[in-house]
This record gives structure tokens, C-alpha cells and sequence, in this order.
């Protein structure tokens, strides 16, 4: 497909979106285009009236008292009518200001709400900043794009097609000339702005959100641009993107530049044909000093509204181009939907059974997990380990419903999550990652997460629970502290303590806890084991654990390995167990090598000795 025709779909695509969501708000559009037809007759009939006046104040056959009426009553229905513009077109004013302000608010809560639904892996394949880029591009597009249709090109083509009949009605050539003109001049419009300018604005746009992306990818890095000294590095990675970005759309005004000289060339043929042909008119004798005037000034009138429907052409398919992003968003599948009657989830025990479960991630072809099936007792503490790829932390997506299964189920107390609202199963599984994630917001806020309509002496209390109260109250504004983006003025400790706070303060069922404490100093890994200890009591607990420290005096421990669980017992029961993976993963943890790896990683180990020789570095 060209790209003419791909950006007339485009432009199709998001006019029918637009007009869709007109439906909703008709109220609004009906009122809107109704004042403006009335101010845009008043200024199509001014022109009469201006004719009328020129003809009173220049007649040498009409008495002088008379012509004087004439004159007054042709000024009075012109201020009249000067009157109706300019409240059609207040009220139209008003009423654009209330259809705008409610489509530009609904699209964005519309684009959010999609983009909170949107599947993991679209979240980790799209920079941030590039979304926020396409959603504001796209609501300040719908701004142009009300104005441009119902304020702008809606009166210009009443003018249009008003002026050629009222021409037509007393000189029909002169009424055909400017209808066959007008048509003609659209139609350039059009074919220039969709066929030559539209498909570089295309790719203009797309390097402002690649623009947009690359900003925030550094901005939110920062730290790591700090720690490598590496400022003068982004500023040149940005400025590539920039340099891009600068060239597309270099490119595409000097297309629009030379689309706009091309159609005032039109415009300017067209008036000379038009004055040419009124004079004519006057030298046969057809038309008076007044007819004359009112060609002239009708054609004036014309002549802007033709002008500016150039422009007007251009910002519809500007604005069409810089909507066609966000109205994409609202085509993509979310990728992990609830089932039409999906059901609250209710959860006495948590009992969770995975039943013959075959899963694979997109692209692949061959499953991580083929018909694993596997109990948890409600109430029981189980540990997951294992290198890493083995399953574990697929295990606990696919337990949150991060994904669809590709067969088999996973029930909770006998119900299938599947047909559940994921809203009210995660709502009874609290999970505290390796890297808990938080708000600009206060610690409050960030604490009461789990629960927002909790009091402050509640949030307190999870807080005391998890060892945070301590730091917390050491803090310039104690609980109304912010935290910076994603946390980033706590430390590691602290960071992991609030994430524990949350799921105390969440108080559900079930538990899912990726074992944090690997990066941590003693004193607050300390602290954070003894809150977890506290939290997983009477809980379904599910643990990821690098540390094999930390899984000892659970239940159950199960060892993945390539998706399957090759082995599973306490952390007793597996120790004696000879060659056995858990067995030779707690040795090497031990001896104090490196992570919990299986043996064929040794060979990483040796090449990382056998780089360390070539540095210097070995003994």
C-alpha cells in the first residue's frame, strides 16, 4: 500500500473515531454548527446589503431624501447582521470550549484506562515517554481537529456553496466560475495535503515519539547516567534522535510550504477571473456600481474563506496524523482480558492448584511448561528455586494472570482464575518483588496502596510491622515524606520495608514473596526477615528464593528446572539427598560461590576466572 493511500485510511480511520464520539456529545455539535451557520449566513448577506448602500448613495435617479432611507435601512440590517456574527459565533465559541475540553478528557482517561490493561510484555516493548507523547499529541490533535471542522471548514463551505448561488441566481456564469474555481481549488487542497504532505508528517511524527522516548528513557536512568559520568554520552545519543527528528520535519514544512504557494497561485488566478468578469459585466451594461461592490465583496469574502480552507485542509490531516497513534491504542487488544461474566474471586484458605498446565510465551515453540501440575495446601509456605529461566517467576505470573494459559487451569479454592475478574484475584494476592517499585508520592500513600481507604493509624501499625516506623519517623515529614520517582530517595532496605508495609496493610489469603535480601547489608536484611517472617504467618506463602538461607524452615521447597520440578521436600529432605540439584546448589552457596546456579554454569565461572587471569587478577 502507498503512503497517499495509507494515510487516507489513516485519516479515514481517525475522522470516523472523531465522529463516533461526536455522537455521544450531539448536544454539544448540534449547537456548535448551528451558531455557526447563523454567524456564516449574517457574513454571506452583509455583502447584499453592502451593494444596496452603494447603489442608494450612487443612483442619480433616486431623490435624495429617499436614497437617504435606502442607505440607513441597507446600515441598519448590516449592523443587524453584524450583530448575529458576532453572537453565533460567541456561542459557537462556547460551545467548541465545553465539546473540546470533554473529548480531550475522555480520550486520555480512555487511552489510561487501556493502557493500565495492556499485557506485561506491551509494557516492557514501549518507553514510557513515548506513550505519554502519543496520548497528549493526540489529545491536543482533537483541539485542531474540532476547530478545524466545525469552525473553520463547516463555514467555509457554507460560504462557498451560499455565495455561488446567490451569484448564480442573478449572473449564472459568473455563479458557475466560482463554484467550478472553488471546486477545483479544494480538491489540490486535498490531493496535496493527504498525497504530499501527510506521508513525511507521518514520519515526523514518529520520530517525536521516538524523540519523547529517549528523553525519558535517560531522565528516568539518571542515576546510572551520573554513576558512568556519562552526561556528554545521552546528550549525543539524543541529539542523533533529534537530528532525525529535525530533517523529517524540515522536510515536511517546506513541503507544506511550497503545497501553501501553490494554492494562493490558484487563488490569485481566480480573483483576477472574477474582478475581470464583474467588470465585464459592467461594461455591457449587466451590473450597476452596487452589483459590482457586491461581486467584488462576495468574492472577497470567498477569496478568505478559500484561502484559509488550504490551511484548514492541512491541520485536519496534521491533526489526523498526530491523533492516528492514539487512536491505535484503542484497536490493540489488551492481550490479558476478563471473560465476558468473569466473577469476583472469593478466597477462604488459598489453596492453589496448577491442573495440567501448558504455557508458552509468545514466538516460542516449545512450551516452558507442559501439563505441570502441582498443589499448595491453603496455608502452606513453599519456596521456589532454581537457575535462572527455570520457571519460577513465570510460575507466579502466570499465578497473577500476567498471561493466558495455552491449556490446562489454575484454581484457587476450586475456582478457575480464568474465569475471574483479574481485579478481584489480585486483589487477594499480595506480592512484595525483589525491586518493589513506588510512587512520587508520600510513604503514606505508598504504604495505603494496598488498602486506600486505610487511616492513618492503620498505615502506621502495617509500618511498625514491617520495620519501617523507625525510618519513617526519622524522616523530614515523617509519613507525608515524599519518596521520589519509583522510590529513588530511600534506599534499598527502606524501599524493600514500605513494599512489606503494603502487604501487611493488604492483609490477603495468599502471599507472593521474591526474596529481596541478596543486595541488602545485614542489619537490614535482618530486619526485612523477621517482617517477613511475621507476614507469612497464617498465609498461603509462595517464595522466590536466590538465598537458599531463606527458604530452610518453609514447608516445602520446589526445584524448577527448564519448567518442570525436578525435585521438591524440605529443605532437609533435599540436602541428604545425593546429586541432587537443591544439594548442589546449597553447596555452592556454602563454599561462597557465586548465586544459586546449576552445574553447567560452572563454565561461566571459569571463564570469568579465566578473564580475571588475563587481568591480572588471578592468584
Amino acid at each position: 500500500m502507498s503512503e497517499s493511500a495509507k494515510n487516507k485510511n489513516a485519516v479515514r480511520d481517525v475522522l470516523a473515531f472523531l465522529f463516533a464520539h461526536w455522537r455521544r456529545e450531539w448536544p454539544s455539535v448540534a449547537g456548535t454548527a448551528l451558531s455557526m451557520a447563523i454567524a456564516t449566513l449574517a457574513d454571506l448577506l452583509l455583502p447584499v446589503f453592502s451593494g444596496r448602500l452603494i447603489d442608494a448613495v450612487a443612483s442619480p435617479t433616486v431623490a435624495h431624501d429617499a436614497a437617504f432611507h435606502a442607505a440607513v435601512r441597507a446600515i441598519v440590517m448590516m449592523a443587524v447582521l453584524g450583530a448575529l456574527l458576532l453572537a453565533g459565533r460567541h456561542l459557537a465559541m462556547l460551545g467548541i470550549i465545553r465539546l473540546t475540553l470533554r473529548l480531550m478528557s475522555r480520550f486520555a482517561a480512555d487511552a489510561f484506562w487501556r493502557i493500565q490493561r495492556f499485557s506485561a510484555d506491551w509494557h516492557a516493548n514501549n518507553f514510557a515517554g513515548s506513550v505519554v507523547r502519543r496520548i497528549t499529541r493526540g489529545m491536543w490533535a482533537v483541539d485542531l481537529a474540532d476547530d478545524t471542522l466545525l469552525l473553520a471548514m463547516l463555514p467555509a463551505l457554507l460560504v462557498l456553496a451560499g455565495s455561488s448561488l446567490l451569484l448564480g441566481m442573478r449572473w449564472p456564469v459568473m455563479g458557475a466560475l466560482v463554484a467550478t474555481g472553488a471546486a477545483v481549488y479544494i480538491s489540490i487542497s486535498v490531493a496535496l495535503a493527504l498525497g504530499y504532505v501527510a506521508p513525511a508528517a507521518r514520519l515526523s511524527n514518529s520520530l517525536d515519539t521516538r524523540m519523547g522516548g529517549a528523553i525519558a528513557d535517560a531522565i528516568t536512568c539518571n542515576a546510572v547516567v551520573k554513576s558512568f559520568g556519562a552526561e556528554a554520552r545521552e546528550d549525543a545519543r539524543l541529539a542523533r534522535v533529534v537530528d532525525k527528528w529535525r530533517l523529517r520535519t524540515r522536510r515536511t514544512w517546506k513541503l507544506g510550504t511550497r503545497s501553501g504557494t501553490l494554492q494562493l497561485s490558484l487563488l490569485l488566478v481566480l480573483r483576477i477571473a472574477v474582478t475581470f468578469y464583474a467588470v465585464l459585466l459592467w461594461w455591457r451594461g449587466s451590473a450597476t456600481a452596487g452589483d459590482v461592490t457586491f461581486v467584488l465583496t462576495s468574492y472577497f469574502i470567498v477569496h478568505g474563506y478559500l484561502r484559509d480552507i488550504g490551511q484548514h485542509v492541512a491541520n485536519l490531516q496534521r491533526s489526523a496524523n498526530e491523533m492516528e497513534e492514539m487512536v491505535d491504542l484503542q484497536s490493540l487488544p489488551l492481550g490479558v482480558a476478563n471473560r465476558p461474566g468473569a466473577r469476583e474471586l472469593k478466597v477462604a484458605g488459598g489453596e492453589i492448584v496448577f491442573h495440567r498446565v501448558t504455557f508458552r510465551y509468545g514466538g516460542q515453540l516449545t512450551p516452558l511448561f507442559n501439563s505441570l501440575s502441582l498443589r499448595i495446601e491453603a496455608g502452606e509456605r513453599v519456596g521456589l528455586v532454581g537457575h535462572s529461566g527455570s520457571g519460577k517467576t513465570t510460575f507466579v505470573k502466570l499465578l497473577h494472570r500476567l498471561y493466558d494459559l495455552q491449556d490446562g487451569a489454575i484454581l484457587i479454592d476450586g475456582q478457575d482464575i480464568a474465569a475471574a475478574t483479574q481485579e478481584s484475584l489480585r486483589r487477594q494476592l499480595a506480592l512484595v518483588p525483589q525491586e518493589p517499585i513506588l510512587f512520587h508520592r508520600s510513604l503514606a500513600e505508598n504504604i495505603a496502596y494496598a488498602r486506600p481507604g486505610a487511616g492513618l493509624r492503620q498505615i502506621e501499625e502495617a509500618a511498625w510491622l514491617a520495620n519501617a516506623h523507625e525510618f519513617i519517623s526519622r524522616q523530614p515529614k515523617g509519613y507525608a515524606t515524599l519518596v521520589g520517582e519509583r522510590g529513588v530517595k530511600l534506599s534499598g532496605g527502606e524501599r524493600q520495608r514500605v513494599a512489606l508495609a503494603r502487604a501487611f496493610l493488604a492483609d490477603t489469603p495468599m502471599l507472593i514473596l521474591d526474596e529481596a535480601t541478596s543486595s541488602l547489608d545485614s542489619e537490614s536484611e535482618a530486619l526485612i526477615q523477621q517482617a517477613t517472617e511475621r507476614l507469612m504467618a497464617g498465609r498461603t506463602a509462595i517464595v522466590i528464593a536466590h538465598r537458599l538461607s531463606t527458604v530452610r524452615m518453609l514447608d516445602r521447597i520446589l526445584v524448577f528446572d527448564n519448567g518442570h520440578i525436578a525435585e521438591e521436600g524440605t529443605h532437609t529432605e533435599l540436602v541428604g539427598k545425593l546429586g541432587g540439584a537443591y544439594k548442589r546448589l546449597f553447596e555452592r552457596q556454602a563454599l561462597g560461590l557465586e548465586g544459586p546456579r546449576t552445574a553447567p554454569l560452572a563454565i561461566n565461572d571459569n571463564r570469568a576466572l579465566e578473564f580475571s587471569d588475563r587481568r591480572g587478577g588471578g592468584e
